[in-house]
């Protein structure tokens, strides 16, 4: 059998790799396309196959949004790897929870996870946490990402403001008195039925 006849095969059915001579389990080119054709054919694949990097992307294309899935499963080797975190964690930012801890320190990986998806924060270092443009972004992303924020972003009524415009659910007492009254927080309040009325509840108390 020659390599032209080998491919034509694994084209057809990818696991059709397991009956194919051994010197074509540790062909690339015949690897890619098994895998290509059906993911599971990497468990006929050499070993070798398990830590490299262009099969694994071969395959994690195949699980679109759900990438992370793929990634848990994964060689350790890609969960360090810089260039494979940061391409998986702009499709899923979730991702993010399966990343080495090292690369949860790093800013720039933070960044596009929570860029994809804001609750990705909760998975990052607290010194990324105390980091306003994470924390911007994340809340940008999904206002529900402030309740990973170090809690003194509570006060920061840019940050704040964002999470409110961005599905943040709070309770009205929990909402800073300094920026209370600010014409934008004051808007988004009034959309609200729940905190209107609380906001009304307190000015009653205020009067009596």
């Amino acid at each position: 059998m020659d390599k032209k006849e080998a491919l034509k095969i694994v084209k057809k059915d990818g696991c059709e790799l397991e009956n194919l001579p051994d010197k074509f389990k540790k062909d690339k080119e015949v690897v890619l396309e098994a895998v290509k054709e059906d993911e599971e054919a990497l468990e006929y694949a050499d070993a070798s196959f398990k830590q490299d990097k262009e099969v694994f992307f071969e395959i994690a294309n195949k699980y679109g949004d759900e990438i992370a899935l793929y990634l848990d499963d994964a060689d350790d080797i890609f969960k360090k790897d810089k260039e494979v975190i940061l391409k998986v964690v702009r499709i899923d930012g979730d991702a993010l929870r399966f990343a080495d801890e090292s690369l949860l320190k790093d800013k720039e990986v933070v960044l596009e996870a929570v860029k994809q998806y804001g609750e990705a924060l909760e998975y990052a270092d607290d010194s990324l946490k105390e980091d306003r443009e994470v924390v911007l972004e994340a809340v940008k992303a999904d206002g529900a990402a402030l309740i990973y924020a170090d809690a003194s972003f509570k006060h920061d009524k840019e940050v704040f403001l964002e999470a409110l415009k961005n599905n943040y659910d709070t309770e009205y007492d929990e909402m800073h008195d300094v920026f209370i009254n600010n014409p934008d927080i004051l808007a988004l309040i009034n959309k609200n039925k729940k905190w209107r009325k609380k906001r009304h509840q307190k000015k009653l108390i205020k009067i009596i």
